[in-house]
């Protein structure tokens, strides 16, 4: 099978500042890591791999330095990898990135021929918003599943393990489709010395928006219709009181009396 992963780089979430000015995350000098939940979807691709063959590629939009992001996803699994970076594509919100990813992976298949599954993350942890994998799938016209936690192929088909409030639902999808991955049972494989190795020496290509179809008006923060007025950190709250008695009812008695001092009842 033909599998491709979108992955991003995040910040690491304790180093995280804000542009004050444009409201965006600033990346330059901040730790950066693989997106946890992008993690989980390259392990379930390369699952697929081990198990039916074929291969996987995995895509990421950012800055140059996304391209340490896409190292490592080659030394765990992954066969090709491509950066999708242009300045215009700064700012870009989830309707905006989607659009250009979609645009992206299209100029892929064009090269190298149709994708039998998409694999995202559920979501990234610095946004936290689980917009653009579902969107992607909007673009690119396929049917999707979300926050799977498994994932087996079968000929022209994929069958999916979805997390809900209930539980777990078995849903199978035909090819080509789009899944999102949500923390599955099992962690992601580590690579090895020699897997490292070879990824640092794999190529990374680059492409820009001279490379796709798109309508650049759609791309970065004039494209985004979206925008972050206001950013802050909320406030600490202290703890609360907890409340030791032997039973419920001397419980309800002693926090009767803590209201009945704080003037509440």
């Amino acid at each position: 099978m033909k599998l491709l992963v979108c992955v991003k780089q995040v910040p690491d979430t304790t180093e995280i500042r804000i542009d004050p000015e444009t409201n965006t995350l600033i990346r330059a000098g901040v730790p950066s890591i693989v997106n946890p939940f992008d993690t989980y979807a390259l392990e379930v691709a390369a699952r697929i791999k081990d198990e039916c063959g074929g291969s996987i590629t995995v895509i990421s939009m950012g800055p140059q330095q996304a391209k340490n992001a896409l190292t490592e996803c080659l030394g765990v699994g992954a066969d090709k990898a491509y950066l999708v970076s242009d300045r215009v594509f700064g700012g870009s919100d989830t309707l905006a990135t989607s659009y250009i990813l979609s645009g992206a992976i299209r100029a892929v298949e064009a090269k190298e021929g149709p994708f039998d599954v998409i694999f995202c993350g559920k979501q990234a942890i610095d946004g936290d918003t689980a917009q653009v994998g579902p969107e992607i799938a909007e673009h690119l016209d396929l049917p999707q599943v979300t926050y799977a936690v498994e994932v087996t192929a079968k000929e022209g088909s994929i069958v999916a393990k979805r997390e809900n409030d209930d539980g777990y639902a078995l849903i199978e999808m035909q090819t080509p489709c789009l899944v999102t991955v949500t923390k599955p049972a099992f962690d992601p494989r580590v690579p090895t010395i020699k897997s490292k190795l070879a990824a640092k020496k794999a190529e990374i290509a680059i492409i820009t928006s001279e490379d796709m179809e798109l309508d650049i008006s759609r791309c970065g923060l004039k494209g985004s219709p979206t925008k972050v007025k206001k950013t802050f950190t909320p406030q600490v709250k202290k703890g609360g009181l907890r409340i030791v008695a032997e039973d419920g009812a001397a419980a309800g008695v002693k926090l009767a009396g803590l209201l009945v001092d704080a003037k509440v009842i």
